[in-house]
């Protein structure tokens, strides 16, 4: 096993071994504290330009399972048809896996979608050191290696035109009601959710227009990145709702473009919320749900016009976790209801949505 060091912009060295592909690569250096799931966390092009530090310390022990895919296009087992994240850093890679679905091992995996692996870090050391500091760039080097890799500022790329679907796609073609899903770098358990609701999915690229075409109502999806790259979409949905009051939903990126749609500002997380136990409450109840969570960036509640209101909030540290508007069938949920992976608690909102069509 090679030498490979993790090198923070602020000089921070963390050195280990490498077990995925052998090949320099920076990005910004986030951790993700679920215990599972990264198969599903791996595949999820919210994870573009990041690399992502497991806090678990055990990893790899159930392999990874097959990468088939489905009659209508979607992956069985992934949220996405590839490993999104720019490399993956963990405390304990286990090079034996059992598991009655896997068909490889995750080193196996990683190498052959040439994404960087990284082994026999003091994960809890660097998770510290981020939420200190906040989440930073980085790079890492490989032993023997040639480590000339450039590191561009994580906000200045728009992420979400590099996830995004190129063309208009569609699921359920003939179903009753028709929902236009904006696509910011959608996550297949999303589809999946929408598919089992029996609604006929319209699957757009996240610039599109699609203000001309037959809806029922509007999906925005989860993305990568700063919303603030995503301004052709705002104005998208702003030109929507000035044309019509069709039910809204959207999830994390969709909450933010939602919130700058309605004239709200979003702010970037000192270090984000990555996991599968994030606590939200229900605005003006009492209901609190688990939630998986995968995001950088907040909405800012003060910022919220007249006509809106929080629907969730953090019970953290108080961050918005969903907006609605107070008289038109729009909201939206910075979390993921559709987990995968993570807690189901709140895939009712689902429900909600298309009860609205």
């Amino acid at each position: 096993m090679r030498k490979a060091t993790l090198i923070l912009d602020d000089g921070t060295r963390f050195e280990g071994g490498s077990f995925g592909y052998e090949k320099p690569v920076a990005g910004e250096v986030v951790f993700n504290t679920a215990m599972t799931g990264y198969p599903e966390s791996l595949t999820d092009p919210s994870y573009a330009g990041q690399l992502m530090t497991l806090t678990y310390p055990l990893v790899g022990n159930y392999g990874v399972p097959p990468f088939t895919i489905a009659t209508d296009g979607i992956p069985d087992f992934m949220e996405s048809e590839r490993i999104h994240a720019e490399a993956l850093i963990v405390s304990d890679y286990s090079e034996q896996y059992s598991h009655w679905n896997a068909c490889e091992s995750l080193a196996s995996w990683l190498k052959r979608e040439q994404i960087p692996g990284i082994t026999g870090i003091d994960t809890r050391q660097l998770t510290k050191v981020l939420r200190e500091h906040g989440v930073m760039m980085g790079r890492i080097v490989i032993e023997d290696v040639e480590s000339d890799v450039a590191s561009i500022p994580y906000s200045s790329v728009n992420y979400v035109d590099k996830v995004s679907c190129k063309e208009v796609i569609r699921y359920n073609e003939g179903a009753e009601k028709t929902i236009i899903l904006v696509d910011c770098g959608v996550k297949s358990n999303i589809i999946r959710c929408l598919k089992r609701r029996g609604v006929e999915i319209v699957r757009v690229p996240w610039d599109y227009d699609f203000t001309s075409l037959r809806y029922d109502g509007i999906f925005i999806s989860n993305g990568p990145g700063d919303p603030d790259q995503c301004g052709a979409a705002v104005d998208n949905l702003r030109k929507a709702m000035s044309m019509s009051d069709k039910p809204i939903f959207g999830i994390c990126m969709g909450n933010q473009l939602l919130a700058k749609a309605g004239g709200a500002q979003t702010y970037k997380l000192k270090y984000g919320h990555r996991s599968h136990n994030q606590p939200v409450r229900m605005a003006g109840t009492n209901r609190c749900f688990i939630t998986s969570q995968n995001h950088g960036f907040a909405v800012d509640d003060a910022t919220l016009g007249n006509d809106w209101e929080p629907l969730f909030s953090n019970m953290n540290d108080g961050s918005n976790e969903g907006i609605r508007h107070k008289s038109k069938p729009w909201f939206s949920v910075q979390f993921h209801p559709e987990a995968a992976s993570g807690p189901t608690d709140t895939e009712f909102l689902f429900d909600d949505f298309v009860k609205l069509l």
